[in-house]
């Protein structure tokens, strides 16, 4: 309740600085790298779900579609390796630091570089997550336009191409951000 009654607002920014300070930078990074991966997975296996849901329904009526559409399938398990592989890059950015020995306390560099690392999981977790639910959606309407129409898929095709670019981007946001964590 301490924490809500600042004069300055709803939150006492001192106490929220206190408590950041005095969380391991290293939960930090380990929650960001989690966040990562978990994100990415739910990302990869939502739009699988859409997806996968209306290959089947529309491979009932018009059997041709299967082999096809699965490209959209693929385009979500991408979305999975594209965590996988920041969480291994941004796993090979942490190294030890001893805290000062006099007040426990690490270094500001090593807590940015924590924060950095949580940002960058963030970022390609939330990224991806978003992907691979617009990649699902966008597969699903391939699905079905394609058991209308054969000559809708290769359009379609290239607004799913566009909807994966988001995963991409967020890999690169979280290179970019990751390139700033140094933890010495």
């Amino acid at each position: 309740m301490a924490a809500l009654q600042a004069s300055t607002g709803l939150i006492d920014w001192q106490y929220l600085g206190f408590l950041f300070l005095n969380i391991s930078p290293y939960f930090w990074s380990a929650f960001g790298i989690a966040s990562c991966v978990g994100l990415s997975i739910l990302g990869a296996a939502w739009g699988i779900f859409i997806t996968g849901s209306s290959l089947l329904g529309g491979a009932i009526r018009v059997p041709r579609i299967t082999s096809k559409n699965l490209i959209s399938i693929i385009f979500c398990e991408a979305v999975a390796i594209y965590g996988i592989i920041v969480a291994i890059i941004l796993q090979t950015k942490i190294d030890w630091v001893d805290p000062d020995p006099k007040t426990g306390l690490f270094s500001n560099e090593v807590y940015f570089a924590g924060y950095a690392i949580l940002g960058s999981g963030l970022t390609a977790g939330w990224a991806n997550l978003a992907c691979g639910i617009c990649v699902g959606i966008v597969g699903s309407s391939a699905a079905l336009a394609d058991a209308q129409d054969a000559s809708l898929f290769v359009k379609i095709l290239v607004v799913e191409i566009f909807g994966s670019a988001l995963g991409l981007f967020g890999v690169i946001c979280a290179i970019i951000f990751a390139g700033s964590a140094n933890f010495t």
